[in-house]
């Protein structure tokens, strides 16, 4: 599978995970091949010499937090591992135009704000379980609020939190971690074998370059 025939079926995918339509600047990112990289996290330290060009060092590091609550590290590698951060201070920079630009950076003034008033405390300083509460918190509401909208989906402004989820999940499918090692990958097909054990076979993975079958 081509890069750009990659990019196009990671796109679809995720407009099946968020229920509806990609949004455009982030289709135009993406195919103009915007793509994570793994090490380029907000995290300091000796694995990453990533800065961030259009968040602030403190925002990026709110947004890091975000992306790895939504996709955390397991057996397979977490956001921060495959430079989710990253991916979206240069989606944001590059592909966003200024309104949703300022959309985004106000959602997220809101979205720490919020948890200051719920627990007195910046988002990262909350414990962990505290973090993650709020976030699902956060996305049930946009869902709702965007399922009563009097509006149709493709004219509403989405969600800070609904802006995250799709750059997450846009960034991780089309870096090089999320697609063969959450998904599988086979980049040349192999030799047809009609009968092997399940744990050869993926043990159940949808396939990265499979097309016929919904995400």
């Amino acid at each position: 599978m081509s890069a750009d025939l990659h990019r196009r079926e990671a796109i679809r995918r995720v407009a099946l995970l968020m229920g509806g339509a990609v949004s455009a600047p982030a289709i135009l990112g993406v195919l103009a091949g915007c793509s994570a990289e793994p090490g380029s996290s907000a995290e300091t330290g000796a694995k990453s010499e990533w800065k961030p060009v259009f968040l602030t060092q403190a925002q990026a590091a709110l947004v890091a937090e975000v992306a790895e609550i939504m996709i955390p590290r397991t057996d397979t590698p977490g956001a921060k591992d495959v430079g989710i951060p990253a991916f979206i201070d240069k989606m944001l920079k590059d592909a966003y135009p200024k309104d949703d630009q300022a959309r985004f950076v106000a959602g997220l003034a809101d979205f720490e704000a919020q948890a200051r008033r719920a627990h007195g405390r910046a988002f990262l300083e909350l414990d962990p379980a505290l973090r993650a509460a709020l976030v699902t918190q956060a996305h049930g509401l946009a869902v709702e609020a965007e399922r009563t909208a009097p509006k149709p989906p493709a004219q509403q402004h989405r969600p800070f939190i609904q802006t995250m989820k799709e750059l997450t999940l846009l960034g991780y499918f089309t870096s090089e971690p999320g697609a063969t090692q959450v998904l599988q990958y086979r980049p040349i097909p192999g030799a047809y074998q009609a009968c092997i054990p399940l744990a050869q076979a993926g043990n159940g993975k949808t396939w990265a370059t499979e097309t016929s079958r919904p995400f």
